[in-house]
């Protein structure tokens, strides 16, 4: 077998992070006639290390237009704390960098519109660069300006090339899910003004390594970034970083601002002090992330010991949450649907499906009273307090929350 390379800086990769297995695309849900048909497929699910660069990367062995197609399932909107999330972003560029009228937000994998609706509604024009076409059409719908396409460096040219240019870029999780992060990030230094801003929000690989979050890996999911990485990125584009926020958002993450090379913003004491907070770590060097897979064994031998003991009492189980992270942490830990008897989700687009892998019915929330579970699982524990309102009344049949990252936890 070749010697995979660094996807970024071409190093050889001679240094496993954790190999999970084989599992199925994680926002490829099935209807029961395509499990009956076999078209639920795996694929290799092997996350390793860069010794050069430190970019924590899987290989890639599906396409993306495979993973971002036109039935792409994943709508932002669904989540009440991320639109919020999304407003305040909104609120906070524009009080920041003076967005008004004649100003532009692009933002890079826009999604159904969560975001740029917010700059819409406060007069500011907006630009969505959406991969996935009924994503895109969702974010029409809220008369968010949408093209359909990947955005890369040929993206930006030809949008500079029809006359849009960008005071301010958001790329909010989408960093990992590129192949070519690259030529990903010189699109945003070709398509800024020469004072505009880029922000980046990422999964902190700092966060996953220290709450052994191993289900936030999947294929959708090309690399783990760390601000040593991500500046590198940026450097090889021609933009530098110049200010950084922690955000507890998906356990864990940062907003990374950037600007060109060139540009007048201030480096801050915050962007500093991340810097120095990654070195002590250890993320400046290969041992800083050893040992991961043996923190993977733990979290999965401590979810089936509640799974073996709640069958032993003859309890019923349930899930909520159709996630990309569910579904990583159910076909690694082997959980089928005996173990857990459904999943629910208020997405109407997996609502009658099956997970992948697992193969766990989809229904909607609305339907728990015809089991009412004994235990129901949070598979994005990200969204517990949000889920835990939403899902009160179990507790009037005496049910109770579950979360098994970074251990098993069961609480009222």
């Amino acid at each position: 077998m070749t010697q995979p390379a660094c996807r970024f800086c071409g190093a050889p990769l001679t240094h496993d992070f954790v190999d999970l297995g084989s599992t199925p695309l994680s926002n490829a849900y099935l209807t029961r006639a395509q499990v009956e048909a076999g078209l639920d497929r795996a694929y290799p699910l092997h996350a390793r290390v860069c010794d050069a660069c430190f970019l924590v990367q899987v290989d890639a062995p599906v396409e993306p237009e495979r993973i971002f197609d036109e039935d792409y399932a994943y709508f932002s909107s669904y989540s009440a704390s991320w639109v919020e999330h999304a407003r305040r972003y909104a609120q906070a560029m524009i009080a920041r960098f003076g967005l008004d009228g004649h100003a532009l937000v692009v933002e890079a994998a826009s999604n159904d519109g969560y975001l740029l609706q917010h700059f819409v509604a406060a007069g500011v024009p907006v630009l969505g660069v959406e991969p996935a076409g009924n994503a895109a059409e969702a974010a029409r719908a809220r008369g968010v300006r949408s093209e359909v396409s990947f955005f890369n460096e040929a993206t930006a040219r030809s949008l500079v090339a029809k006359g849009f240019s960008a005071d301010l870029t958001a790329a909010n999780n989408v960093l990992a899910h590129v192949p070519d992060i690259a030529d990903f990030v010189r699109g945003f230094s070709v398509i800024l003004k020469p004072e505009g801003v880029s922000t980046f929000e990422f999964p902190h690989v700092l966060n996953l390594i220290r709450e052994s979050q191993f289900d936030t890996i999947y294929h959708e999911h090309y690399s783990y970034l760390s601000l040593v990485t991500v500046e590198k990125v940026l450097a090889a584009a021609g933009m530098r970083a110049f200010d950084v926020e922690e955000l507890a958002t998906h356990g864990g993450s940062l907003r990374l601002y950037a600007c060109r090379a060139n540009a007048s913003h201030e480096q801050t004491d915050a962007l500093v002090a991340m810097r120095d907070k990654e070195r002590a770590f250890g993320l400046h060097g290969v041992a800083g992330y050893a040992g991961f897979a043996a923190q993977v064994e733990k979290v999965k031998s401590s979810f089936r010991a509640f799974l073996e003991l709640a069958r032993s009492e003859g309890k019923t189980i349930a899930a909520y949450g159709a996630a990309a992270k569910g579904n990583t942490f159910l076909n690694v830990c082997g959980v089928t649907p005996e173990d857990i008897a459904c999943v629910y989700d208020l997405s109407h687009a997996k609502q009658g499906r099956l997970l992948p892998g697992s193969h766990i019915p989809i229904l909607s929330p609305d339907q728990i009273d015809d089991l009412k579970p004994d235990y129901l699982v949070i598979l994005p524990w990200n969204l517990r307090d949000e889920i835990i309102a939403q899902m009160d009344r179990i507790r009037t049949w005496g049910g109770r929350f579950v979360t098994a990252v970074p251990d098993t936890q069961v609480f009222d």
